[in-house]
């Protein structure tokens, strides 16, 4: 097969430190979100909604789409998307948050024989 014949994936990492300094605001544009949710079921919107008054991660979880980052790309699609929320402990002058370093640490993926990554469970998670 030539490459004209066949489709091309492409892995986009994006690693953001985000900080909240209104998390009534935050909490409350998630809850919107969810309320919006018309195929969301009553069960899954009731834990959704206790998890993202309990913790800011959730509420930004529910909150950032990553289909929204590519939607207006032209010749794309999204395939697949996977990402995660979660409170973290930052600091800008700590040698592990330059952005200049790659730790190379992907818990879910394996290298081919190419060492190109190759994709693990493939679960669209918020977390």
């Amino acid at each position: 097969m030539t490459t004209s014949e066949t489709s091309r994936f492409v892995r986009l990492r994006v690693e953001l430190v985000l900080e909240v300094d209104d998390s009534g605001a935050l909490t409350g544009a998630a809850l919107e979100r969810i309320a919006a949710d018309e195929f969301m079921p009553d069960e899954e919107r009731s834990h959704a909604q206790s998890a993202v008054r309990e913790d800011d991660a959730e509420a930004i979880a529910y909150l950032v789409d990553p289909f929204d980052l590519v939607s207006e790309v032209p010749g794309v699609e999204l395939a697949q998307a996977s990402w995660t929320s979660e409170e973290i402990d930052y600091d800008p002058e700590a040698e592990e948050w330059d952005p200049d370093e790659e730790d190379g640490d992907y818990a879910d993926e394996d290298e081919d024989e190419d060492g190109a990554a190759v994709e693990g469970d493939g679960e669209v998670r918020r977390s």
